[in-house]
């Protein structure tokens, strides 16, 4: 196993802007062997303790949203971390962390915006929403503005083609319906909540 941890200069925290310089890819880069504070162990042990032992693995998605809270995203080194506690093997564990839109294996935005993309979605405006979001944030998909209020990432489905286009709001609130003019209301709104200024 490696010896890697989480870098705390390269760590975005829940609230806080993404760090600069950062690029993209699959997984940010760690220098360090991932660590954990002593609330977050409390409470890997509290999930882990709903499964028996032969179950563990069962755990995988609550312990990666605790290190994800804690660290903002999830690395290579967290993943290793995880599948550690959970005696499961690091791919495992990076087969979840790929398949949920809701686990970041970058730094992201104060604000995470998802858009669904797919096709009821694009036969109902989901892409031109995407590609609205993402000009007039001057950002392209996937990226962080450059005040580090924003990221627009794609998504698969939400589950609410009949409201299309729509989007979720850092992986809580399901927005539908969404016009230019409405696009542009929730992007005010959001930033005035977050106290980031326009670029």
């Amino acid at each position: 196993m490696s010896t890697q941890t989480v870098d705390p200069n390269r760590i975005q925290r829940p609230g806080g802007a993404a760090p600069t310089g950062q690029g993209s890819g699959v997984g940010a880069p760690a220098a360090t062997r991932a660590t954990l504070s002593e609330a977050s162990r409390k409470a890997f042990d509290r999930e882990i303790a709903k499964y028996p032992p032969e179950g563990k693995a069962s755990a995988v998605i609550a312990c990666l949203a605790i290190l994800q809270k804690e660290h903002g995203y999830i690395t290579q080194a967290s993943e290793e971390l995880v599948a550690e506690a959970l005696g499961m093997p690091p791919i495992a564990v990076h087969e979840v962390t790929t398949f949920y839109n809701m686990f970041n294996q970058v730094p992201v935005g104060r604000v995470k915006l998802n858009v669904c993309t797919n096709l009821p979605c694009q036969l109902r405006g989901g892409q031109h929403a995407l590609e609205h979001l993402c000009g007039s944030l001057g950002i392209a998909e996937g990226g962080t503005s450059a005040d580090g209020a924003f990221t627009v990432q794609k998504s698969e489905c939400l589950g609410a083609c009949a409201d299309a286009p729509v989007l979720l709001v850092n992986d809580l609130q399901m927005v539908s319906f969404m016009s230019d003019a409405r696009l542009d209301e929730l992007v005010s709104s959001l930033r005035a909540q977050s106290g980031a200024n326009p670029a």
